[in-house]
């Protein structure tokens, strides 16, 4: 027995009982029963016809039943429409190497209708789009599904339920590996030693037993990964790095069966036990590195509301969850509200924080007929909207597709392994292979040995830990320097040549509006005079510019009554009787009758004229000029997009002697401006902190958000800098460029390694147990290179950056 609202087994005699929705219901304790009343109560019980809807289409490894959806009403949460088009995102977690992106994407496209598929490995995902209406998503399922894939739809923004149980067989597979294979290694041990000092047949015999039990739960649960995609890489003729390791795995194994039970010269049950377990580590890790940003759901979840106010037919406010909200349905919004769907304004006008969505540092006042967006805060007003879009069809949704379609994208650069993972492969066999021909006619008996010595000295295992390794080390070596390394892209992409794009608001700048210089234009009224009636008429406005006058106010103006914001103009307030304005300089001039001043700034005046002319700045954090220096300095093309507008960004860009600088750009125009730049073969790295730049971290070929920024900017990033500063940039650059010159010297000594150990093994100068300890040194080598990453300070230069003292920053200090 379950409990119907939390769905955990009900203990004996714990049951409790109620009658929800007209039915009696189990419950396993008073808390659930409370809750599953609340909902009922409140109208809600639709809930639970949801959750067990998405729980019948839910995948389950192994019993996938992809005839679900062909139900329309099943696939609809996975497949958007676009016009003509259809698409939808995959998760594969098979998909390791290029080989399986080759097969994955070449069976999709020979698809009668399928138009166009792009996958990323390291992301494991496929994105999809058809066109032909007698194909669905169960059709591109199960075709995917025919090469011995299995494929998941993810829902837009939406962690897979796949990676996590990914992950925890990861681990299993892991610790079988290391429990079983630590106890085949004592085991080796022992017969080692009796070979160099004596002992009797029945001993070696019992170790040897004991060794081939102990092998087996390695050999057949921690390997089975390496086994399926051998299978599916030779089945297709596009073999993997699985090839080689499944080849040397099931001659090892082999060879050592028939010399326990023949009593034969050797076996290889360590080496098999060393050989899968360093292989798991190596996948554990690149896992981990893939699963370290938050989720992006979780992060998109966050940003609206669980509820909303909806106005009925009856024109009384109820409160609704979020799923229930429908197109054209009214929505009731105050003062303090998240916006919970994308609608139109029918009455009331308010000032609406965009900051998170569009980039717009101040409040944009909306009146009838505007727009407001799902994910944005009421800061003053009030109104009702009719929702024109919710869930994928609003903008935040939109946001969302944009930055799947990037992930999936499979970005230019490739890691040195991948690059050579075909070759590898195909050399290695071609060397066995004629290893083998030739000692079969020259010397039968040596062909089993020097075949098997072959493929262990060639195993991949040093080349498959180059990398992960020394990421690893990197990310631990970064975070102790305040940067949080999500994905490894930008350690190859930040350096010289490459162009750093910057967004303004909360990345270059503080995030919030300063009071920077006052002119006082009518001499009668004091500074300090001026400051306050601003304030007072800010303040009870609600505007976010409130803050730039709040600290240096002495709140000793009152208002005589509520001002009344006008819509893109500015605030009127009365003061002691006398009307005033502050806003633009058009509005205020129309009051006081005089001529529109032209330049910039936030006027205040009366009927009798301007009174004074304030200067408001969102200041640069301090290390701002310093960091932008130090990059141009080393070569680095540095770029400004934000969403503010073209003065804001101008000044800022002539403050930082930015030459290049984009204004009031929209995620479309961020994602556009990134792609043009990446398609004149450009190399770009992407720095921001709102959600509207998200879509264009992900299509950037790295790239970096800022810790206090938004959750969806982090989980879009390939670097966090922990906190509101630049300065950790220093470290990490200098730790990337350590990070890429290790890497190369593991990768080099590991070909060189296989080459010679290669050459010799197929001359059979070389036995298999002396392939296999020399496999193991060279794992051991790279592994103690890559340590070294971690185990030094940062250079002087990065140093200097970082440090409090500015003065001591110098342009180098990126190098």
């Amino acid at each position: 027995m379950h409990c119907f609202h939390c769905e955990d087994e009900i203990p004996r005699g714990t049951e409790v009982n109620a009658t929800i929705n007209g039915e009696e219901r189990d419950f396993c304790c008073i808390g659930c029963e409370a809750a599953a009343m609340f909902i009922d109560g409140a109208g809600l019980g639709n809930f639970y016809a949801h959750r067990e809807q998405s729980e019948h289409a839910e995948l389950r490894p192994g019993t996938i039943d992809y005839d679900v959806f062909d139900d329309p009403a099943v696939a609809a949460p996975y497949v958007r429409s676009d016009d003509d088009t259809q698409s939808a995102t995959l998760y594969i977690s098979d998909l390791y190497c290029p080989a399986c992106v080759w097969l994955a994407t070449e069976i999709l496209e020979q698809e009668l209708g399928v138009a166009e598929v792009s996958a990323n490995p390291s992301t494991r995902r496929i994105h999809v789009q058809w066109q032909d209406s007698s194909i669905g998503l169960a059709d591109i399922l199960r075709v995917t599904a025919r090469v011995g894939f299995e494929p998941e739809p993810v829902i837009a923004g939406e962690t897979s339920k796949q990676e996590q149980r990914d992950y925890r067989s990861a681990i299993k597979r892991l610790v079988v590996a290391g429990i079983f294979g630590m106890q085949a290694m004592m085991l080796a041990i022992g017969l080692y030693a009796g070979e160099f000092h004596g002992m009797t047949d029945t001993t070696t015999m019992l170790l040897r037993a004991a060794s081939l039990v102990t092998i087996l739960p390695v050999m057949f649960y921690a390997a089975v990964p390496f086994f399926r995609g051998a299978l599916r890489g030779i089945r297709h003729r596009k073999p993997g790095m699985d090839v080689p390791v499944s080849l040397a795995l099931v001659i090892a194994f082999g060879a050592s069966v028939m010399n326990t039970i023949r009593h034969g010269d050797a076996v290889y049950f360590d080496s098999i036990a060393m050989f899968v377990a360093l292989l798991c580590v190596s996948r554990f890790l690149e896992m981990r590195a893939r699963h370290q940003a938050d989720d992006q759901a979780e992060a998109v979840a966050a940003l609206l509301p669980a509820a909303a106010k909806k106005v009925d037919s009856e024109g009384r406010m109820i409160d609704v969850a979020r799923a229930e909200i429908g197109c054209d349905d009214l929505l009731a919004l105050s003062v303090g509200d998240v916006v919970a769907a994308d609608g139109i304004i029918m009455s009331g006008r308010a000032g609406v924080d965009e900051r998170l969505i569009t980039g717009e540092s101040r409040p944009v006042d909306r009146q009838v007929g505007d727009t407001v967006l799902a994910g944005t805060r009421m800061v003053h007003g009030s109104v009702v909207a009719r929702v024109t879009g919710v869930g994928a069809q609003t903008h935040i949704g939109s946001i969302t597709r944009l930055m799947e379609q990037a992930q999936a994208q499979r970005g230019t650069l490739q890691g040195i392994a991948d690059r050579l993972a075909t070759p590898f492969v195909f050399g290695v066999l071609s060397i066995a292979f004629f290893t083998g021909v030739y000692w079969y006619w020259n010397s039968p008996d040596q062909v089993a040995r020097t075949v098997l010595a072959v493929l262990i000295v060639a195993c991949p295992c040093a080349l498959s830990l180059a990398t992960p390794t020394a990421l690893a080390v990197t990310a631990t070596a970064l975070a102790r320097r305040g940067v949080l390394l999500t994905q490894a892209r930008v350690l190859d992409v930040l350096k010289p040549g490459c162009i750093v794009v910057f967004d303004k608001t909360g990345t270059l700048t503080e995030g919030e509006p300063t009071l920077r210089d006052i002119e006082t234009i009518d001499r009668r009224f004091a500074e300090q005079q001026l400051i306050d009636i601003a304030f007072a008429l800010e303040r009870n406005a609600d505007h976010a510019m409130a803050s730039a006058f709040e600290t240096r106010s002495k709140g000793s103006v009152s208002l005589d009554a509520p001002t009344i914001t006008h819509v893109g103009a500015g605030v009127s307030g009365t003061v002691e009787g006398i009307e005033y304005r502050i806003g633009k300089g058009s509005f205020v001039a129309e009051l006081a009758a005089t001529q529109s001043p032209v330049d910039h700034g936030v006027y205040l005046g009366t009927e009798h004229g301007l009174l004074a002319r304030f200067t408001l700045s969102d200041e640069l954090k301090p290390e701002t000029k310093h960091v932008i220096d130090a990059l141009q300095a080393q070569g680095l093309t540095v770029v400004i997009s934000s969403g503010d507008s073209a003065d804001t960004v101008a000044a800022v860009a002539r403050t930082l002697g930015v030459e290049s600088w984009y204004a009031r750009q929209t995620p479309a125009d961020k994602l556009d401006l990134v792609s043009k730049l990446k398609s004149r073969g450009a190399r770009v790295v992407m720095i921001g902190d709102g959600v509207n730049d998200a879509p264009v971290l992900n299509e950037a070929d790295a790239a970096i958000a800022i810790g206090n920024g938004t959750a969806l900017a982090r989980a879009s990033a390939d670097a966090i800098l922990l906190g509101d500063t630049l300065l950790p940039l220093g470290d990490l650059t200098a730790i990337a460029r350590r990070t890429r010159r290790t890497i190369r010297q593991s990768l080099a000594w590991a070909a060189g390694y296989n080459a010679v150990g290669v050459t010799l093994a197929a001359c059979s100068l070389i036995t298999p147990w002396m392939a296999a300890i020399g496999m193991t040194a060279s794992s051991l080598l790279v592994i103690g290179n890559a340590l070294r990453i971690g185990g030094r300070r940062a250079p002087s230069n990065a140093r200097s950056l970082s440090s409090n003292n500015k003065h001591t920053r110098r342009p180098e200090a990126l190098a």
